[in-house]
């Protein structure tokens, strides 16, 4: 009789240690005691998922139904039933096969006999598997969505990460991807350049996807800056989950990467413009502004080369023009910086002033307070102890000991409670103070000296948002260059000139 022998594991029996060896092994040892000989034999570690393709046995069960009677088939020998079947539409299929091509399903573990008696047999065990697969799969959802809860992903990790045996930490950085990841983010984010220039300088830089695909290709670049998981969410049946894994993937980067995707940050493809990406958005629809080079030839032979930024936003027919040129978009952000310059050198020098002397008062006072609290403290403490020896001694009753004990602990709390606050003015910040200062006043100076990489640097050091209109420039300040550029500062100490955000220029005041 020929027969072809059929093995299967699921993904996860596999890594249980089921062995698909073992049942090759015993399906063989059977034919040979019988006499039986293999045609051929189909052996697969598949998933278990629901809706999953059953590849191989769909291949099996076709070259058997086109094969049975050229080969002279006449059974399927398998280990048991549920290696066979996972549902009912399987056991009826192999009841099909029989029908019309005689062949017949041997099993080692179960055997029906012919007859109606058989047949509910077989349906019976049929069911049980099915069952069996079912609540397999219901438990590992459960187990999946429990996991996702707790704040850890399922399966595999995602690109830049490893999976880790430490329970406590499933998942961890991977020490070199997750180099590459904060880099892929940081160059995509510029919106200076298109999938395909990112993989090359990625590639370039020495940056590798992996050992098989060294660069990059375009879907595993659009699916990386478009997963979630980067910034700390897990979406798991439509709901949003906060992990628990470390996260090196700012949210504003990734922001900015959604951004050149879905259009509102037009990508020009050139590295040689100095507003490129969302450095500025426009006023009107906040999309972001793109360059674009004009080149005219000259009646000479020379080129005549101009740069215009644009909003990027196409998709609004009513939306008013916003176009400037280059030089005019950046004397305009000059004169927002030099805002914060304070006009008068008399004024800059009593802020100076008054900036050191600030932290030296507040210095000082910082250690008397500390000498005063350290004091108090030693008082305390011996307090505490002849309180101590006054109750061991007989002179103090039990009660008046606890109470006493806890009024004075509780008043040495409060006192290095103080002590610690104390330690908050650190005296460096006037350093720090002082090289904002000098840094403020000689902004335009430092912008003129600087290339386009130190330039776009300086606008996001100095300002949150910078949006352009049609024919005016509108930047927020950070913090405490706000206060520099919007608040009245005097010219003099005697208060005869004054500047305020509603006045370009200054006035004198009567």
């Amino acid at each position: 009789m020929n027969v072809i022998i059929w093995a299967r594991v699921s993904s996860r029996e596999q890594k249980e240690g089921y062995s698909i060896d073992a049942q090759l092994r015993a399906t063989r040892e059977r034919a040979e005691k019988n006499g039986w000989d293999v045609v051929r034999e189909f052996a697969v570690a598949e998933s278990a998922k629901r809706g999953a393709e059953r590849t191989v046995f769909n291949e099996m069960y076709k070259w058997v139904k086109s094969n049975a009677k050229e080969k002279k088939i006449e059974a399927i020998l398998a280990h048991k039933l549920d290696r066979v079947c996972r549902n009912m539409r399987d056991a009826v299929r192999l009841q099909e096969l029989e029908d019309a091509c005689g062949v017949r399903l041997s099993l080692l573990d179960n055997q029906f006999s012919p007859g109606a008696a058989g047949a509910l047999s077989f349906n019976v065990m049929a069911a049980v598997a099915q069952y069996y697969s079912d609540n397999l799969r219901s438990e590992v959802l459960k187990g999946m969505d429990e996991k996702v809860r707790q704040g850890w992903p399922t399966g595999t990790a995602p690109y830049g990460y490893v999976n880790s045996d430490d329970k406590t930490e499933p998942i961890k950085p991977h020490p070199e991807k997750s180099k590459t990841l904060m880099r892929l983010f940081d160059l995509y984010s510029t919106g200076k350049y298109t999938f395909q220039e990112l993989a090359d300088k990625l590639y370039n830089e020495g940056y590798i996807y992996r050992n098989s695909t060294p660069k990059f290709q375009r879907t595993a670049l659009s699916y990386i800056l478009k997963n979630r998981f980067y910034i700390g969410e897990l979406v798991r049946n439509g709901q949003t989950y906060t992990g628990k894994y470390k996260v090196f993937i700012d949210r504003a980067t990734f922001n900015r990467c959604q951004d050149v995707m879905n259009g509102r940050n037009r990508r020009t493809g050139r590295q040689d413009l100095l507003f490129s990406g969302c450095l500025l958005r426009c006023d009107i629809c906040g999309a972001a502004l793109t360059g674009e080079k004009i080149r005219r030839k000259l009646r000479g032979g020379g080129v005549n080369e101009h740069i215009y930024y644009k909003c990027g936003n196409n998709k609004e027919n009513d939306h008013p023009s916003i176009r400037w040129q280059e030089d005019k978009l950046e004397d305009a952000i000059v004169q927002e910086l030099d805002t914060i310059r304070i006009p008068s050198p008399e004024v800059e020098e009593w802020l100076r002033e008054t900036l050191v002397a600030i932290f030296s008062n507040a210095t000082e006072m910082q250690n008397q307070q500390r000498k005063l609290l350290k004091k108090r403290k030693t008082e305390l403490v011996n307090m505490h102890d002849r309180l101590l020896n006054g109750y061991l001694g007989g002179m103090i009753d039990e009660t008046t000991f606890a109470a006493k004990s806890v009024e004075l602990k509780t008043d040495l709390g409060e006192i290095e409670k103080q002590m610690l606050e104390s330690n908050k003015i650190d005296a460096s910040r006037a350093e720090l103070a002082l090289s904002v200062l000098d840094f403020s006043q000689n902004l335009v100076k430092i912008w003129h000296g600087s290339n386009f990489a130190q330039k776009r640097e300086i606008l996001e050091c100095v300002s949150s948002n910078r949006k352009a209109g049609h024919l005016n420039l509108y930047m927020t300040m950070r913090k405490p260059f706000d206060y520099l550029s919007q608040t009245a500062i005097f010219k003099g100490c005697r208060g005869d000139w004054i500047r305020t955000s509603d006045l370009r220029h200054p006035k004198p005041t009567r």
